[in-house]
C-alpha cells in the first residue's frame, strides 16, 4: 500500500494553493488526487477570473477576512509568473432608485473590509467606464481585476509537479474511508497521515465517510455564459455588475472583459439537477432525484431560494438574458451578443436543518482529516489567503 504524509483529494484552487502552502511551511510527499485525467476541469477552471475586492462579504467572516490578501496575493503570482492579469477595476450600477440604499451598504461593507472603493455619479461613471448606465451613483471598486483562471492552475500544478515533493494521480476517483486514514480509490488503496478534502462539488459526500459534513448538502447551481461579438467588445473597458440582492450568495448577470479581451455576460445562478450538469440534459445521474428534492423543499421553506427559482430559470431565454444585461448599459443589441460554450457548476452548500443556503465558508476537522465544505465564490480570489489559514489552524 503507498503511503504519504498528507493527501489532498481534489485538484482545484484550494487543493493546489493547501499544497503550495503546505511546501512553503517545509512539507513534503504530499499526494494530490482526482477524478479527472487534469487539474481544473470544473468549477475553478470554468469561473469568470474575476479577483474581487471583498465588497459584497459581511465584516468578519471568512469570506471577508480572506478575499481582499487573497487578491493581492494572487496578482503578485501573477505578475512573478507572467500571468495574465488586467487591473481594470470594476463598478457596480444602480438600476433603479430602490437599489441605492445596497450600494450604499456595499460601499460600507467594502470599506470595513479594507477594500478602495468610491461612490461616483454619473459622470464620473461616463469617464471609467462608457458604455454604463446607473441611476444617480454607482459604486468603482479600485481592486478587482481578471486573470486567466486556466493559466493560474496550469502554473500552479507546474510548480508543485517540479517541486519533487507532490506526487499527482489525476484520473483517480476518491470511493470511501477506512479506519487509521486507509483511502479507497479505484486504482487501489492509499494510506495517509493527514486527509485534507477540497473536492468542490463533492465534498460533501468525500466527508461522510469521515463522519463529518453531517446536517449539510450541496446543491449545483448552473452558470451559463455569452459573449459580446469581437467588434462590439470595446464597448467595455472592465467590468460592469448590477446591485445584487445580498441576501443571495449570486451577483446577478454582468460584463466582463476576460483576460483574452473577450467580454463575457453572464453567469446565470439557474438550478441545476446533477453536480457536472453542464448541458441540458448531460451530467444528470442517479442523484437528480436527491438534488430535485431538495431543490423543491427549499422552494416551499425558504423564500430567497424561491425568488431564485422564479427569476433563474428564465434566462435560460435569451430575450430574459438579454432583458438583464441590457439594464447594466447605454447600448447594446440582441445582435450584439453570440453563444460561448463555457458554462460552470457551483455548488452551494445548504444547512438542511435550517433549510438555509450557507453563506460563508465552512470547513470541519479533526486530528487525522480536515473538509472544505463551502468552497463559494470568492474562493479563487481568496485561495491564496485562505490556504494559509486552513494550514495554520488545521494543519500546522
Amino acid at each position: 500500500m503507498k503511503t504519504f504524509d498528507i493527501m489532498i483529494c481534489g485538484a482545484g484552487i484550494v487543493s493546489l494553493t493547501v499544497a503550495r502552502e503546505l511546501l512553503s511551511r517545509g512539507h513534503k510527499n504530499i499526494l494530490i488526487i482526482d477524478k479527472e485525467d487534469e487539474v481544473a476541469k470544473h468549477a475553478s477552471g470554468r469561473n469568470s477570473g474575476v479577483l474581487h475586492a471583498g465588497i459584497y462579504y459581511a465584516p468578519g467572516s471568512l469570506r471577508a477576512v480572506s478575499c481582499l490578501s487573497g487578491n493581492f496575493r494572487m496578482k503578485e503570482y501573477c505578475r512573478e509568473k507572467n500571468l495574465p492579469l488586467l487591473e481594470t477595476g470594476k463598478v457596480i450600477v444602480a438600476r433603479n432608485e430602490s437599489e441605492l440604499t445596497t450600494l450604499h451598504e456595499l460601499h460600507s461593507r467594502a470599506t470595513a473590509n479594507g477594500a478602495k472603493v468610491d461612490i461616483i455619479d454619473e459622470q464620473q461613471l461616463a469617464k471609467i467606464e462608457p458604455n454604463a448606465k446607473t441611476t444617480n451613483e454607482a459604486l468603482f471598486s479600485h481592486y478587482t481585476a481578471v486573470v486567466d483562471p486556466k493559466a493560474v492552475m496550469k502554473s500552479l500544478y507546474h510548480d508543485l509537479e517540479t517541486s519533487g515533493k507532490v506526487t499527482f494521480m489525476l484520473g483517480t476517483k476518491f470511493i470511501t474511508a477506512k479506519p487509521n486514514n486507509v483511502i479507497v480509490t479505484d486504482k487501489g488503496e492509499i494510506s495517509c497521515g493527514l486527509f485534507i478534502n477540497a473536492a468542490g462539488s463533492y465534498s460533501d459526500q468525500v466527508a461522510r465517510p469521515f463522519g463529518f459534513g453531517e446536517g449539510y448538502q450541496l446543491i449545483p447551481f448552473k452558470g451559463i455564459y455569452k459573449k459580446l461579438k469581437k467588434d462590439k467588445a470595446h464597448t467595455i473597458r472592465g467590468s460592469i455588475y448590477p446591485v445584487p440582492n445580498i441576501k443571495n450568495p449570486f451577483l446577478g448577470i454582468h460584463f466582463t472583459r476576460g483576460a483574452s479581451g473577450d467580454v463575457y455576460l453572464g453567469p446565470t445562478a439557474i438550478p441545476a439537477f446533477g453536480r457536472e450538469n453542464y448541458g441540458i440534459l448531460s451530467g444528470m445521474d442517479k442523484e437528480a432525484f436527491d438534488i430535485m428534492l431538495r431543490d423543491a423543499i427549499l422552494f416551499f421553506r425558504n423564500p430567497k431560494f424561491r425568488t431564485l427559482a422564479f427569476e433563474e430559470p428564465r434566462k435560460y431565454f435569451f430575450k430574459c438574458f438579454f432583458n438583464d444585461a441590457r439594464e447594466l448599459v447605454k447600448e447594446l443589441n440582441p445582435e450584439d451578443i453570440v453563444n460561448s460554450p463555457k458554462v460552470g457548476i457551483r455548488p452551494q452548500l445548504v444547512d438542511l436543518k435550517r433549510n438555509e443556503l450557507v453563506m460563508d465558508f465552512l470547513v470541519e476537522s479533526d486530528s487525522k482529516s480536515v473538509h472544505v465544505l463551502n468552497a463559494i465564490s470568492p474562493a479563487f480570489t481568496s485561495s491564496m489567503y485562505f490556504a494559509e489559514m486552513i494550514v495554520e489552524k488545521y494543519i500546522q
